[in-house]
């Protein structure tokens, strides 16, 4: 910085520098940088006594004393009315925070005393623990110096055998990546065990999940010819949202499991690719710093909480600020369904000795007698009770538009429209719901033929299963107003922020293209069942008459 003479303190961000040090020097140039032109720039300028003039010097602020907490003191408070934990070099007391964790008690308990750094960082971010906690929570800084009177463990876990064949596994570079299955495969090869099995896996057999993809490879588009498609407009409104696409980022939990960026990564590329994010519960950043990430727009996913308080203090914090446009409510899962591939990795399988080495707090990790699956902890805090009588408790709470997240049968779209929901969402939660439920285009198909009058009534989206382009166009030609996709967004959140932006332009690119080989030029005007064939899987179409003529074979066999 020119024109600052070495012999000058400046205060900065409230600590006192002499710009002489090229410590401060960095600090005060970064600084400058960001001020507007026009600001009016105040320094306080502290002129030193005469011994000091050829002295530069830097002027370090006073510290407040903080308490060192020994890894004795530390294992000592392992109880489950008394519970500290060590997570970067910070000493928290979770007694009182652990039966109210979002993501249950036990995987509090099961590092009570001990160092849970590792999994706390794959799963959140370091500031959520901060936001919960306070300064109420906060013991002390954990001394490093107390580890080496303490016997360390030393077993060979196959955690460490995973993790070394994770780094010499080198992911595809970003320009290999031309589909949204690359992205897929790049994270089966690079991601830990735990968090692929938690993102990839869905309820028992998986049925439902692979079901979702396959029932949109058997429709069939029919292209008209002879059109005019060098120009083509695929732009659409949602909820008050302007999007380049009729493509949003399905709520998915823990996105940092993915990648260190998480949410954050989501929110910046979706705010940059004109799409918008629909923000989980469960996230693993705080909210505001997610919603400071996207500042125009953002859709919330409310999974309602058995303390109903919370949940409405969830919704007044996001749709404080306007940037939330719409609340879905995710109804889906009342309870958590068996996730097979998630309880055989566990939650504590990243290290089966748990905790940081270097810190010293080692021990074995437990299981509950449900399993210790990173899904069951990260949802325990679900309402089984919610139900369509709750809904004038949830209009009381908000104005903006409400959304049923997991429409899987025309009844119940047929209710969100009763009950004055603004929205549905057709989902079987990626098949993380019921196995063996309809793939979510058999149900937006069944919603078609028994109350076609939904689709004039409310919004209605559907996710489950895209994975392409003319995925997205066969979608919205059947009526939906927009697609959500979960997976391949969370995946590609491995390559951080531009990983989400190049798949979000692999996405746009496969929609125009498909557009414009089916003959369409505004998808928004222009989308019509016409231009697709479901012949092949209408068989499968839930049907009024088919019901009828269940009962009517039911009443004769009675005879």
């Amino acid at each position: 910085m020119p024109n600052v003479t070495r012999a000058i303190s400046t205060v900065v961000r409230g600590n006192v520098y002499n710009p002489g040090t090229s410590q401060a020097e960095a600090e005060l140039i970064s600084d400058f940088r960001q001020i507007p032109t026009k600001a009016t720039l105040t320094l306080k300028i502290l002129k030193p006594p005469d011994r000091l003039r050829n002295k530069p010097r830097l002027i370090l602020p006073r510290m407040t004393t903080q308490r060192l907490v020994s890894l004795a003191e530390v294992r000592q408070h392992d109880k489950e009315d008394d519970i500290w934990v060590v997570v970067d070099g910070e000493v928290y007391d979770m007694t009182g925070f652990a039966p109210d964790h979002p993501g249950g008690a036990e995987i509090i308990y099961q590092y009570a005393g001990q160092d849970a750094s590792e999994p706390y960082n794959e799963v959140h971010s370091a500031s959520l623990i901060r936001k919960h906690l306070g300064k109420t929570g906060y013991v002390g800084m954990f001394d490093t110096s107390s580890v080496s009177a303490v016997p360390q463990q030393t077993n060979s876990t196959p955690a460490t055998s995973e993790q070394a064949e994770a780094i010499s596994i080198t992911e595809p570079s970003l320009n290999d990546i031309i589909n949204l299955d690359d992205f897929e495969k790049a994270a089966s090869r690079t991601l830990s065990k735990k968090a692929w099995a938690y993102i990839s896996g869905a309820s028992n057999d998986c049925i439902t999940r692979d079901a979702n993809q396959q029932m949109l490879r058997r429709i069939w588009l029919r292209p008209a010819v002879m059109r005019n498609v060098s120009n083509v407009d695929m732009t659409t409104t949602l909820f008050g949202c302007r999007l380049s696409m009729p493509v949003y980022i399905s709520p998915t939990g823990a996105v940092k499991m993915a990648g260190p960026g998480g949410e954050v990564a989501q929110a910046k590329a979706a705010a940059a690719a004109g799409i918008i994010q629909c923000i989980s519960t469960p996230s693993s950043y705080p909210r505001d710093e997610i919603l400071a990430s996207t500042p125009q727009h953002a859709f919330f996913q409310l999974y309602v909480n058995k303390d109903r308080a919370k949940s409405e203090d969830a919704i007044r914090q996001v749709t404080a600020s306007g940037t939330v446009k719409a609340i879905f409510v995710t109804v889906d899962c009342p309870v958590i369904s068996k996730r097979e591939a998630d309880e055989r990795v566990k939650a504590d399988a990243s290290t089966a000795t748990v905790a940081s080495k270097s810190s010293g707090l080692i021990s074995s990790g437990t299981q509950d007698k449900k399993g210790s699956g990173l899904v069951r902890q990260n949802s325990s805090f679900i309402d089984s009770t919610f139900n369509w009588d709750d809904t004038p408790w949830l209009r009381s709470i908000t104005n903006v538009p409400l959304v049923v997240k997991g429409i899987q049968r025309w009844e119940d779209a047929v209710l969100a429209v009763r009950w004055k929901y603004d929205g549905i969402v057709v989902s079987n939660h990626g098949g993380r719901a019921a196995d063996t439920g309809p793939p979510a285009i058999i149900t937006l198909l069944e919603i078609r033929r028994n109350c076609p009058q939904v689709f004039g009534s409310i919004k209605v989206l559907v996710d489950g299963g895209f994975r392409r382009g003319s995925d997205v166009l066969k979608a919205i030609c059947l009526g939906a107003s927009a697609v959500g996709i979960g997976r391949p967004f969370m995946y590609a959140v491995n390559y951080g922020q531009e990983g989400v932006e190049h798949l979000a332009s692999i996405l746009q690119d496969e929609v125009k293209t498909a557009m414009q080989l089916s003959g369409m030029t505004h998808l928004a005007r222009e989308a019509h069942p016409s231009y697709v064939n479901t012949a092949e899987i209408e068989p499968l179409v839930y049907g009024v008459y088919d019901s009828a003529l269940q009962l009517l074979d039911e009443a004769k066999a009675r005879l």
